[in-house]
């Protein structure tokens, strides 16, 4: 007997996986927990391992092709089986940028006929920009179709939707129903919000008869070889990619956040640090994510989520450090970071900073954050605002370490200074509350003798 394999969320915040390579080719037997393929999750790479065992009978999709949580994408049975009914129809992927070729359903697949088959991804901006262009048809006078949205509403039809975007939708007011789905069955899932949100503000004016026709830009400059170079290049969203847009419409617009700043002498803490000799090397994250831990542990209001009805106050303290990778950003959690030692937090943060940038971390290993830091110091930033990554309610932005001639003790005298900038979700964190944490977390940088008991 045939079985599908479909691609599963291997993420908690995972809606759709990119097929990155297939680890099992056509005809190879399969045993239980061999792994099929490596999928490109919104956060790493993983892999996705058969639930069962046989012989891999049919790849539905191609390696490249992104395709929804639940859509089948190979089928597993006995050598000799028939794939026809069990492969149905492909998931409407896409490879490259390009939407992938789906296969017809077979003649004796059984599909509600009330449901319609799930649009291919990006079908709803499509749609969105076609619903700008007012039709020849219409402007004659013909009478225009009802959508299927409205033909759901007219059914009195539920409408299917993941919880991720039946909360996005309440916050902002979307009507589900006038919303196009392109998750598995039509389901509306959070990328379709994007698009709705988006097209929702402005639309465009109805060109004129008389307006001149578009013409293209043309090309400038040559390529190597001595043709035209091209204007621009496109390149597909990766999976990371599209979550970081999809996270940051959920901070900046919902959460009323607001910033502090001050500015730390940081010259006992470099004397500290060069003191600290022996490997592993402590650095200056490695110091700032331990005094940002016990500062939370005496300012527990900071260490907190915004839960919609309610706030959750964190008995344990886990510090999340952004990390730059190939393309976008990912926020590796240090667990218990007030109760480890710098140096242990130092081997644990050189780990996951490693292997996030390898795409390797585990989903328990990138969320549960109650608090995160974001160190651009490095890259020679002087100050900046980080964006809050919901639900958690702060996130501090540190910037480097630079000598500044100050008045220090009655005289100018040059030190070693940092600014720091903490944003805060003000439906969690008060003004007070946010600078009381800032005194507290500069006090023990300036004096950071304790962080080594």
């Amino acid at each position: 007997m045939t079985t599908k394999v479909v691609m599963e969320a291997l993420s908690p915040t995972m809606e759709e996986g990119r097929l990155v390579e297939w680890k099992k080719q056509e005809g190879e037997p399969v045993a239980v927990g061999d792994v099929l393929a490596e999928i490109e999750t919104d956060k790493a790479v993983m892999e996705l391992v058969a639930r069962i065992g046989g012989t891999m009978l049919k790849h539905i999709v191609e390696a490249g092709a992104t395709v929804p949580v639940s859509e089948p994408v190979a089928v597993i049975g006995e050598p000799g089986e028939d794939v026809g009914g069990a492969a149905g129809r492909a998931p409407s992927g896409r490879v490259g940028g390009k939407e992938a070729q789906a296969t017809q359903p077979s003649p004796g697949e059984n599909r509600p006929v009330s449901m319609p088959p799930a649009p291919p991804a990006g079908a709803a901006s499509e749609g969105s920009r076609r619903s700008d262009i007012p039709s020849s048809r219409e402007g004659n006078g013909a009478r225009s179709e009802p959508s299927a949205p409205a033909q759901a509403a007219q059914a009195g039809t539920r409408v299917k939707a993941s919880p991720l975007a039946r909360r996005i939708a309440a916050e902002r007011g979307v009507d589900l129903v006038a919303v196009t789905g392109s998750g598995p069955e039509g389901r509306v899932v959070a990328r379709d919000l994007e698009t709705v949100v988006a097209a929702a503000p402005s639309v465009a004016p109805a060109p004129s008869r008389s307006a001149p026709a578009f013409t293209a830009p043309q090309p400038r400059g040559t390529s190597a070889q001595g043709g035209l170079a091209p204007t621009f290049t496109d390149v597909p969203l990766s999976q990371i990619r599209k979550t970081i847009a999809r996270r940051l419409a959920q901070s900046i617009g919902p959460v009323p956040t607001f910033y502090l700043t001050t500015e730390v002498d940081m010259e006992r803490v470099w004397e500290a640090r060069g003191a600290l000799s022996a490997e592993p090397k402590v650095s200056f994250n490695d110091i700032i994510i331990k005094s940002v831990a016990m500062a939370l542990r005496q300012h527990p209001a900071c260490n907190a989520w915004w839960q919609d009805d309610h706030i959750r106050y964190w008995n344990e303290v886990h510090v999340g450090m952004a990390v730059a990778v190939e393309d976008g950003l990912i926020t590796p959690v240090i667990r218990y970071a007030d109760e480890k030692t710098l140096r242990q937090i130092a081997v644990e943060a050189r780990d996951l900073a490693g292997r996030a940038r390898d795409r390797r971390l585990k989903p328990e290993e990138y969320t549960g954050a109650t608090f995160s830091i974001s160190n651009l110091g490095m890259l020679d930033i002087d100050e900046f605002t980080a964006v809050i990554n919901p639900p958690e309610a702060g996130i501090l932005a540190v910037g480097r370490i630079a000598e500044k001639p100050v008045a220090h003790e009655g005289v100018v005298a040059v030190r070693r200074r940092m600014r720091l900038t903490m944003s805060c979700d003000h439906r969690v964190i008060d003004g007070a509350t946010g600078a009381e944490f800032l005194k507290t977390l500069k006090t023990m940088l300036e004096n950071p003798l304790a962080l080594v008991w």
